[in-house]
């Protein structure tokens, strides 16, 4: 059984600590037997007479506290083992002392440049010898207690950002069920729209217009919240959602709501969390702004060109193009030519012409995901 000390932790109880272990390195037999009996009875004590047994012992399972090296050594010198300890992950936290008989001040500068916490030359002071081993003992066991806390609250963090964005998704997906439960719209639009927004993002991010806007972060954000821009619509009624023929000018009035509706949903959801969120800012301009053209005949507002924002615009050649090669009560199935031919004619009118041009490169990428994701027949 490893020997241990106690600590009183309380009147009424004891606490094991460990004994640290010190690795001493010299390849003069004296000398090791020297260290090893000054420092038992303090610490546990281990021996290496080279270089090379020392990186052995130090990489091993069972790493030592301290190394107490000395420099002059046939093979693999102390700077070199210093050398190597820093450059390992896995040993580059064990402070190392040098113990030598060098004592020209270029040594010190030498030994403590190569990550060495201390310099003592022979002959030793065994009081002043034990105090400074102690003194980065402890140091030691602070760092080491630093950084496993560091560790723990990375973890957590990493725990939490998971659940957060988990339930940023299952959010937005209640929220969207919500919708699809009113409208004859499928998961598989919804699918598809992500994804083509997505797509489109990522083709514009270097484009000089949009770089700025069209990061990580962004793009991520726009996947997410894709799914809500026809929130709305769970407010509409079916009489005028459901409607196989065309709108009149009073029921069209009536479906515009669903942007300020949509919006409006979001809000609220916002209002009861208390806070902003980023995921549902975005959520808030697709949903409200989707509808808006280039050329300022849109709705809601009748916003134009770039006062409308980034996110609504690729939303707008997302969902026009989906709507156009999907079944609906009101329409047939318009083929991917037909759609493209669409899309490209609204250029500059409907849509911004920047990202017509992407879509019309990413046309095929556009036919593959609405491949991918049919609707059910």
């Amino acid at each position: 059984m490893d020997q241990q000390r106690y600590v009183n932790a309380a009147p009424d109880r004891l606490v094991d600590k460990p004994i640290a272990t010190v690795l001493v390195v010299d390849d003069t037999p004296d000398n090791l037997t020297l260290m090893a009996g000054l420092l038992q009875g303090h610490y546990r004590v281990k021996v290496a007479a080279s270089g090379e047994k020392a990186l052995v012992i130090a990489q091993s399972d069972a790493p030592p506290d301290l190394l107490l090296l000395d420099i002059m050594m046939p093979g693999i010198d102390g700077y070199e083992v210093c050398r190597r300890l820093k450059a390992n992950e896995a040993t580059r936290h064990i402070p190392v002392i040098f113990l030598t008989a060098r004592s020209d001040p270029d040594d010190e500068r030498e030994g403590l440049a190569l990550g060495a916490v201390d310099y003592i030359t022979k002959p030793i002071s065994p009081s002043i010898l034990l105090a400074r081993v102690a003194t980065h003992l402890a140091l030691k066991a602070t760092a080491d207690f630093l950084r496993d806390k560091s560790a723990y609250l990375e973890r957590e963090v990493a725990m939490r950002t998971l659940e957060v964005q988990a339930i940023q998704d299952v959010t937005i997906m209640a929220m969207t069920s919500l919708a699809e439960t009113r409208d004859n719209e499928t998961g598989n639009h919804i699918r598809r729209t992500q994804l083509y927004v997505k797509a489109l993002a990522e083709r514009l991010r270097h484009h000089p217009r949009f770089e700025a806007a069209l990061n990580d972060r962004m793009i991520d954000l726009l996947y997410k919240s894709a799914p809500l821009h026809d929130i709305g619509k769970i407010g509409i009624p079916d009489s005028i959602l459901l409607k196989p023929g065309k709108l009149t000018v009073e029921e069209f009035e009536i479906m515009k709501t669903h942007t300020t509706l949509g919006r409006k949903a979001i809000e609220d959801a916002e209002q009861r969390l208390g806070m902003r969120v980023a995921f549902l800012s975005v959520s808030k301009e697709i949903a409200y702004s989707h509808q808006e053209k280039w050329d300022g005949s849109g709705y809601p507002e009748g916003l134009k060109g770039d006062a409308i924002p980034v996110s609504a615009r690729l939303m707008a050649v997302a969902d026009v193009y989906d709507a156009l090669i999907s079944k609906r009560v009101y329409k047939p199935a318009f083929s991917h030519e037909q759609a493209c031919t669409i899309i490209l004619k609204g250029r500059g009118t409907h849509f911004d012409p920047d990202m017509v041009d992407a879509f019309v490169e990413l046309a095929d990428d556009f036919r593959g995901i609405a491949q991918r994701y049919p609707d059910p027949h």
